[in-house]
């Protein structure tokens, strides 16, 4: 497969990435990986991106079969720790959600459900990539802004962005953040920092313009994350592997490895105090000037329910001043 390139940095795959020979759709996405796993190429213009993003996007578009979409779907994402710079696997990363948002509104109904998968796939594989890195402050900074800048699947407002993929990216979240630790990385044992990782849905929470948004990242998000946390009690089965449990999800794995900001110095942190200091920085959240004011009261009554559960045993009065 040859094609010449005006440029010695854009990857020589164009046409290739959209064939309908499925080969040749094949040979184009290994040759896309190694493009982008060699180091000593330059991070891809924005131009030359949302090109290379135009043909993946229909290359997935042309994969008809579901064993051969969930295979496309994996490998697509495992490109993003294929690469060994985070920079320019955060490129791509960028450019993956700029496609997305772009080119959701002509997906049709018969291909939605795969396209779901496949940010199931590369939200899995971003967390993975910032274990990789240590949680690094500056990458998981760059992440956030992947999602919130305009045009981001998280911006509050933009109203180009689809509303389904905010709310597809609260029911997948911490699921997909709790499998990122089934099985780490093994240049990374720290704990997730969860306030800098929640940092877009409680601002897409103060700032979401619909209801429908606000409610639907509270019962998605917000609501299974506060109830993980609760403190253990004595009373308390462990879940059974035999009988499912019908209640919240317990995310376990993230439970267990988890921190406020600061994987380095803090380590994980009990459940109990992550929950509070997670609520406390939820109210701060509702509490700035750009909250719209029926979030916040919104916000404002979620923290003092779950504030209040928290005290009843102690007989502690909640003050929400």
């Amino acid at each position: 497969m040859t094609e010449s390139s005006s440029s010695s940095n854009a990857p020589p795959l164009g046409r290739y990435l959209a064939s309908t020979d499925k080969k040749t759709r094949d040979k184009a996405i290994k040759n896309l990986s190694l493009f982008l796993s060699d180091s000593s190429r330059d991070t891809l213009s924005k131009s030359e991106m949302a090109r290379l993003w135009k043909g993946i996007f229909y290359c997935f578009w042309m994969s008809d079969k579901p064993l051969v979409q969930q295979a496309l779907a994996s490998e697509l994402a495992g490109i993003l720790l294929s690469v060994s710079t985070p920079s320019v696997a955060l490129a791509f990363l960028r450019g993956f959600w700029e496609a997305t948002v772009r080119e959701w509104t002509s997906i049709d109904r018969l291909r939605i459900d795969k396209y779901y998968m496949l940010i199931r796939r590369f939200v899995n594989a971003s967390f993975r990539l910032l274990m990789r890195t240590g949680w690094d402050g500056a990458a998981c900074d760059e992440y956030n802004s992947i999602l919130t800048v305009r045009g981001g699947p998280l911006c509050s407002d933009d109203i180009r962005v689809p509303s389904s993929l905010s709310y597809h990216l609260a029911d997948i979240y911490l699921e997909e953040l709790d499998k990122a630790y089934d099985n780490p990385p093994e240049s990374s044992s720290l704990p997730a920092p969860l306030s800098t990782l929640l940092s877009p849905f409680f601002t897409l929470s103060a700032r979401a313009s619909t209801n429908v948004t606000y409610h639907r990242i509270e019962s998605s998000l917000l609501d299974p994350l506060f109830a993980a946390l609760k403190p253990l009690q004595a009373d308390d089965e462990p879940p059974s592997r035999k009988r499912p449990r019908l209640t919240m999800p317990t995310y376990s794995n993230l439970v267990a490895n988890a921190c406020l900001s600061d994987p380095a110095s803090e380590g994980a942190i009990d459940r109990a105090n992550l929950r509070k200091a997670l609520l406390r920085r939820m109210f701060d959240v509702a509490s700035e000037q750009d909250t719209r004011d029926a979030n916040r009261r919104k916000m404002y009554a979620l923290w003092k329910s779950n504030m209040e559960e928290d005290d009843s045993t102690s007989g502690t009065e909640v003050d929400g001043s």
